[in-house]
């Protein structure tokens, strides 16, 4: 995960330890190959020059130049830094008054909703009579209802679905909360189609349902493989449905972090867990301190 950035930044850094002292010259000249490194990396450039702006200006007072390893001061400022580049709003999930709460999952087409659907579910299992229902309410892509119906067989977690020629993505999803209320399930996720951001009738379509269900939690799940097409996209669907938070999925795949250390920062909206492989256990709650420490 980010192994090209933490290379580069690493070397920087390397570089800075293995100076006695600091001077002016040495901080611009690190700060630069630093944003060298992050706009490689496909990180937004008004989050690139924000950033090594902040760390330089606190990078500049006497006491990191003048003190004991200043090179390990650079390094904890950066380290800082970029945890608030990451951390933005309440990274957790919450349940609220409301039982079943309702989770909706939205994303574009191929990032990985589906499977993450499942990963999440498995994450909020509580036990028998504690299970999150899960309901298939891609109707346009009928291999999206056997693909939530097989994971949900593997992982022995319930699913609802109906016959996508003879119900509507609200009646299906209506039912579904219905039946996970009966079940007393305590969440219920709803796995919707993908859409292009620009699709003007297929957003319209979500913002109606999310009216309809009025979810706890609208949740966009964006590939972080795909950079700042992954922050576009978040941004549109922001100011298009109103999202509560994000899931990277395939951050274990992305070498550069482009997505990860942008996407906060743009959009306001937090994330609030990370993909980080292909079995049912790979979902991670998301922690800006540590992820920074990684990188």
């Amino acid at each position: 995960m980010f192994d090209s950035l933490s290379n580069k930044l690493g070397s920087v850094f390397q570089k800075l330890s293995n100076r006695g002292r600091l001077t002016d010259k040495d901080i611009d000249e690190a700060l630069k190959e630093v944003r060298v490194a992050l706009l490689e990396a496909d990180v937004n450039f008004k989050v690139a020059r924000e950033f090594v702006a902040k760390v330089k200006e606190r990078c500049m007072g006497s006491e990191v130049l003048q003190g004991l390893n200043p090179g390990q001061q650079v390094v904890k400022i950066v380290n800082e830094e970029l945890t608030e580049v990451l951390d933005a709003g309440d990274h957790q999930l919450h349940h609220g008054t409301q039982s079943p709460a309702v989770l909706m999952l939205v994303g574009l087409q191929g990032s990985g909703k589906t499977t993450t659907a499942a990963k999440l579910a498995l994450h909020l299992d509580r036990g028998p009579g504690q299970k999150t229902l899960m309901v298939a309410a891609d109707l346009r892509r009928p291999a999206a209802i056997d693909q939530l119906q097989a994971l949900g067989a593997q992982l022995d977690l319930p699913v609802y679905s109906e016959d996508p020629a003879s119900t509507t993505v609200l009646n299906v999803t209506k039912n579904g909360i219905k039946e996970a209320a009966k079940q007393g399930c305590p969440w219920v996720i709803i796995d919707t189609g993908g859409r292009l951001q620009i699709d003007d009738e297929l957003m319209a379509e979500l913002t109606d349902l999310k009216k309809a269900i009025n979810p706890q939690e609208t949740i966009l799940v964006v590939d972080a493989m795909t950079g700042q097409d992954a922050v576009n996209a978040a941004g549109e669907f922001n100011k298009r449905v109103g999202l509560t938070g994000l899931i990277l999925s395939k951050l274990d795949g992305d070498a550069r972090g482009g997505a990860a250390l942008s996407i906060t920062s743009v959009t306001g909206v937090p994330i609030k867990f990370m993909g980080v492989g292909e079995k049912s256990d790979a979902l991670e709650p998301f922690y800006p301190d540590r992820l920074a420490s990684r990188i």
